[in-house]
């Protein structure tokens, strides 16, 4: 990485080294900002149906492969492929909710664990059959070279991917605290019965937010992509939700957002100053590392709320 600096190498200027900090700043915020979009989708299954999506990876992944499908092999453009990518996740994420999760509400949890891990191995497989020779780099409108901002040169892609994350978790934020479907979940999260009494169509409102699930992942795929190139590493994405819902707190959606601007920092400091000292690699468990301590600290994360039961 330009400007890392080497064992033994003298200390740059302070205003090289301010200038330094901030470029690995602002990177690891673009980075936290696609964090989030993903661990939503995580935070939002996990309040509606008190469901741990551990196949979100995977989700991710399929919707990554289905976009370089429709550019690559099927000629659809990037607006066709968008829309194609986003009815099939759609449609998935109905079809799971229908054929699995309605049959499994009221069963213990470890069912519905073992669920999502084997949907997980399940899209693995299909799409190391179907997809594994189509190219995932997407044409994005995105002009070549480093914009630079003040003194800070970003990367376009790294821009327009954080710009189009932090627009969609906005409007996703919108659409849980703004809403009649978001009221109605969040109803149905305080308490399913007593949400089924009062009329809530409780199974309509899974699918609607497994449904929300699959156009999440056509978003987080399509930024990711755009970032790194996409390929089957992108379901390593999903094991970033972990510390980031952990740390934020796994039922508070403002505790995400922060959780992961937090993580995306961390881990672009630590590849910045830690990972030329340790040899490299120390910047990938980060992340696990301020999960540990959270859990040792506070198990419910910063702004979770601790389970209460009357005894």
């Amino acid at each position: 990485m330009p400007g890392v600096r080497r064992r033994g190498a003298g200390r740059p200027p302070a205003g090289a080294e301010l200038t330094y900090f901030l470029i690995l700043v602002v990177d690891g915020a673009l980075a936290g900002a696609v964090y989030a979009l993903v661990a939503l989708a995580f935070v939002i299954v996990y309040r509606a149906s008190q469901m741990i999506n551990f196949s979100l990876g995977e989700w991710v992944m399929l919707a990554a492969g289905l976009l370089g499908a429709g550019v690559h092999v099927l000629g659809l453009g990037l607006a066709g492929a968008l829309l194609a990518a986003t009815a099939a996740m759609v449609a998935l994420g109905v079809l799971f909710n229908h054929v699995i999760v309605r049959p499994l509400v009221g069963r213990p949890v470890i069912a519905l664990i073992m669920v999502t891990l084997g949907l997980g191995a399940l899209l693995r497989g299909v799409a190391a059959i179907t997809l594994s020779g189509v190219p995932r780099r997407l044409p994005l409108p995105i002009p070549e070279g480093p914009l630079v901002i003040g003194a800070l040169p970003i990367a376009p892609e790294k821009l327009a991917a954080g710009v189009v994350a932090a627009l969609a978790i906005g409007l996703l934020t919108w659409g849980v605290h703004g809403s009649r479907a978001g009221l109605a979940i969040r109803a149905i999260a305080d308490d399913q019965q007593v949400a089924a009494a009062m009329g809530i169509d409780v199974h309509r409102y899974f699918a609607l937010t497994w449904a929300g699930v699959g156009v999440i992942a056509v978003l987080a795929a399509t930024t990711w992509t755009a970032v790194v190139g996409g390929g089957f590493g992108v379901v390593l994405l999903g094991l970033k939700v972990f510390p980031i819902v952990i740390i934020g707190g796994l039922d508070s959606i403002g505790g995400t957002l922060i959780g992961a601007l937090l993580v995306g920092v961390l881990e672009s400091l630590a590849a910045g100053y830690v990972d030329p000292w340790l040899g490299g690699g120390f910047s990938t468990i980060a992340s696990y590392i301020a999960l540990i301590a959270m859990l040792c600290v506070r198990p419910y994360g910063l702004f979770g709320r601790p389970a209460v039961a009357r005894v």
